[in-house]
């Protein structure tokens, strides 16, 4: 008879003894975690020695604290903001989610030179990918893709080109 049979499941546990998730597990609930505003638990799913490179920004944040950080200044200036997960690609220890991020822009943005936004009350919807690597259940290396033109276009923050650059593309002469 096997372990199986008799009801019983090993249950994968971390070094610390408790219940290990998935990588996409922790994935997902890093995503709920902002759409509740709920920083501490999002801080609790952080290694010790997390970082974050958040490639539109071109930032390279150090540490639980810093990403927490910057997650509450995105929901000050979004608060509605959330994020849907339309896919999810586990690979042992690292998962790659697709999210749709949608929000209105109600509070300050801050910016990279010190400055901010101001208020536009428009909202935005964008798609990310962000690529997870997960040690002993906590994230300890998170890669975030998005497309921060696209969300500045549509807050108002920066004009809309006349022709989508795909268009220009196409268009142009082709070489000889």
């Amino acid at each position: 008879m096997i372990a199986a049979d008799l009801g019983w499941t090993p249950e994968l546990t971390t070094k610390e003894g408790q219940m290990a998730q998935s990588a996409e597990d922790v994935a997902r609930e890093s995503v709920e975690c902002y759409n509740a505003g709920d920083f501490d638990r999002l801080r609790s799913l952080l290694a010790d020695d997390f970082y974050e490179e958040e490639l539109a920004t071109q930032r390279r944040l150090e540490g639980a604290d810093a990403r927490v950080e910057a997650a509450q200044h995105w929901k000050q200036a979004f608060a509605d903001e959330h994020g849907t997960i339309t896919g999810a690609y586990p690979s042992g220890d690292t998962v790659a989610i697709e999210i749709t991020w949608e929000g209105t822009q109600t509070g300050p943005l801050p910016t990279p030179d010190g400055r901010e936004l101001p208020p536009s009350n428009k909202r935005f919807t964008v798609k990310s990918v962000e690529v997870l690597e997960v040690e002993d259940g906590k994230i300890k290396v998170l890669r975030h893709y998005f497309d921060l033109m696209t969300i500045l276009q549509q807050i108002g923050a920066m004009d809309e080109p006349e022709t989508p650059m795909a268009s220009r593309l196409h268009r142009a002469p082709r070489g000889r």
